[in-house]
């Protein structure tokens, strides 16, 4: 079976309650759970987290709470693979016969459907053991300023100073969207970096929210339903 994992801790710190947060009269999680249940690719939609507030507003929109997420791995320095290995623990121990993992950030209502099947068609296609969303640096990176103490600035590297940014390597980021594993190809969750590919995604397509500048971005993206 095909499952969806979302991680939803409680304690957010730059942006206050910020997988629940009401956007445009609706719980921020809810975009997700509603996605990866239009989507048709999962047979469970389940959402990992140590909050009862956020399970209780979970089940709501559909998505199962089998367990709730052990506090050692619900602060500030817990990773995703933290969590997911977590899972794959409680997987294993009710016999969930698993292929492909659907790691999806709950924080994601630029998400497309379409999103989702690309990758579900790419990690079958290409036969990889993970796929990853990313997506392409505004601005060379290469070119990149840094300030001293006094406030003046320099370029990071000097020696591409003169380059143009045409013959600059591009460059990719992580989207923060969504991430595909496949289980039954992999021993090791941290250990797949040699057999993962991507899904590239195109401007206003996603945006990583952590501060309120972030999410009032955001708001103005999806209201003029610029991510279609």
């Amino acid at each position: 079976m095909d499952i969806c994992l979302i991680p939803a801790r409680s304690g957010s710190k730059r942006l206050k309650n910020k997988n629940i947060i009401s956007f445009f009269g609706k719980p921020m999680i809810s975009y997700s759970i509603k996605t990866a249940i239009k989507c048709n690719l999962f047979k469970k939609i389940i959402v990992s987290t140590d909050s009862n507030k956020i399970a209780k507003i979970s089940k709501k929109y559909g998505a199962e709470i089998p367990f709730m997420r052990p506090k050692k791995i619900s602060n500030d320095f817990a990773s995703d693979y933290d969590v997911i290995e977590h899972f794959i623990n409680y997987a294993k121990a009710k016999n969930l016969k698993i292929r492909f993992l659907c790691y999806l950030y709950p924080v994601n209502p630029l998400l497309k459907i379409s999103t989702l099947k690309k990758c579900k068609k790419k990690i079958i296609v290409t036969k990889c053991k993970k796929i990853v969303t990313i997506g392409k640096y505004s601005h060379p990176v290469q070119r990149a300023l840094i300030k001293d103490k006094l406030g003046n600035i320099f370029y990071k590297e000097k020696n591409n100073t003169n380059k143009r940014s045409q013959n600059l390597n591009t460059l990719y980021h992580d989207a923060a969207q969504c991430y595909w594993y496949d289980l039954r190809k992999i021993k090791n969750i941290r250990n797949v970096a040699n057999q993962t590919k991507s899904i590239e995604l195109k401007k206003f397509e996603f945006l990583d929210i952590d501060t309120p500048e972030d999410f009032n971005n955001l708001k103005k993206i999806f209201k003029l339903n610029l991510h279609k």
